[in-house]
């Protein structure tokens, strides 16, 4: 039986209770002890560049807040507002500053549940420590994980009540950060404080909290403590993985319909999280660092380890990406974006054993209006990939979202995928709106997706 064909009736038997065939071959892991729990990530935000270079939707003027983007935050606090995919009774959080060129300090972090707005459930929020301390500082280039945090809001994980409410994190950036790393397309709107306000994180009400952006700062992961071998499937690509053209606060990009097909089976037994960039090229730009940022962020190769290896739990990687490649930003060789993602699998099977590899086909842009992409070359190269895709065997399965987003009359995206969700619009018929994220989600075949676990 092929790799593929069994991973397919595990997953099914996984997913409605049928006993493992005898004949089945399985991994070299150990099966976990009962009881036994560990570290799973249950959030990500891909940290991509120096604030404010990057490609965010729907952002409010930013000028009240950061007058100054190069001295970035200044004695201000953030409430930053997300969605985990997964529940635990212990949390913990990664804090970033890898395209800073200042030391960053924080104190003041807080844990608790949105209420609504800037507000939070009274009685939700916990204080985080670092070490036991009350503050951290972070190098220039470096990440901090936070101590765990008891989440009695959570006792019960397996609640489905819990499912889809939002965290909000809320930090106090101390003295002035310099340049801010951040992830620019959060499509979610969170919080912020004027210039000197001070920490405010231990404030439930909103009242010091009257700005807003739809970008994340500094915050990169949330971990939760859940039982061993829970998988986590991270979804690794550009502006479609990061939901460009979906509705804001809407939660409706391909990852998130994903991770509610999984849960209305699984239920809190499977984390989906993104890890898609706006912009992002699987080989380019050659160089990347603070001082020389692209809106795209660092290559897909370069950011391997941050972004999939360095996470809790990784089981599952879907990978989408070759559209910006093929731009006229990126100019890049078929030869060199396939010989690219054989470099990045070899990387991800080697760093993390037994994980299993989703290859994703490349959506259609033929006939965007956007001036780096939609023309006949990157399509030839883009229909390319995707024979790449679909029949080298590099990859463990293959989920078709060209299928599913493409016009046979036209070539491009179909017309119902074109209108622009966020703020409304014609759309750029390079990003798929809600109804595009949805049909690829929905095209998923939840067997393709986890091996028998």
């Amino acid at each position: 039986m092929q790799r593929r064909e069994l991973a397919q009736g595990m997953m099914l038997a996984t997913l409605f209770g049928f006993t493992r065939p005898a004949t089945a071959q399985t991994t070299t892991q150990q099966p976990p002890a009962p009881g036994a729990t560990s570290w799973a990530t249950a959030w990500t935000a891909s940290a991509h560049g120096p604030y404010p270079v990057g490609n965010p939707s729907a952002q409010p003027n930013q000028s009240f807040t950061f007058p100054a983007p190069q001295e970035g935050a200044r004695d201000q606090s953030f409430r930053l507002i997300l969605r985990p995919t997964l529940w635990g009774r212990q949390a913990r959080l990664r804090f970033t500053n890898v395209f800073g060129t200042q030391p960053l300090h924080l104190d003041g972090v807080h844990l608790g549940l949105q209420f609504g707005g800037a507000a939070l459930l009274p009685g939700s929020n916990r204080p985080v420590r670092f070490g036991g301390e009350e503050g951290v500082t972070i190098a220039p280039g470096g990440q901090a994980w936070s101590d765990p945090v008891d989440l009695p809001f959570a006792d019960n994980p397996d609640d489905p009540l819990l499912m889809g409410r939002k965290l909000a994190v809320s930090f106090h950036v101390v003295d002035r950060s310099g340049p801010m790393t951040w992830h620019a397309k959060a499509l979610q709107t969170s919080y912020l404080t004027a210039p000197g306000a001070g920490a405010r994180g231990q404030e439930e009400g909103e009242a010091s909290f009257p700005f807003s952006t739809t970008s994340w700062f500094f915050l990169d992961a949330v971990d939760m403590m859940v039982p061993t071998g829970t998988p986590v499937i991270l979804c690794f690509g550009d502006s479609i993985t990061d939901g460009t053209a979906s509705t804001l606060n809407g939660d409706d990009r391909w990852p998130d319909v994903l991770a509610r097909r999984l849960k209305a089976t699984l239920g809190n037994r499977v984390a989906v999280i993104n890890a898609g960039i706006g912009g992002n090229q699987v080989v380019g730009p050659a160089e990347y660092g603070p001082d020389k940022p692209f809106p795209g962020g660092p290559s897909a190769l370069s950011r391997l380890e941050r972004d999939i290896i360095s996470l809790s739990g990784i089981r599952t990687v879907i990978w989408l990406e070759g559209t910006n490649d093929f731009s006229r930003n990126g100019n890049a060789a078929l030869e060199a974006v396939s010989e690219g993602m054989r470099q990045g699998v070899r990387r991800l099977r080697e760093a993390i054993p037994g994980v299993w590899l989703v290859g994703a086909t490349v959506t259609p842009a033929l006939g965007s209006s956007s001036p780096a992409h939609g023309h006949a070359e990157q399509d030839e190269k883009r229909r390319g990939l995707n024979e790449f895709i679909r029949t080298s065997g590099l990859f463990d399965a293959v989920v078709d979202f060209d299928t599913a987003t493409r016009d046979p009359a036209s070539g491009g995206l179909k017309p119902e995928m074109v209108p622009e969700s966020t703020t409304g619009g014609p759309g750029d018929k390079l990003h798929p709106n809600r109804a595009g994220y949805l049909a690829m989600a929905m095209s998923i075949a939840p067997a393709d997706l986890l091996p028998f676990h």
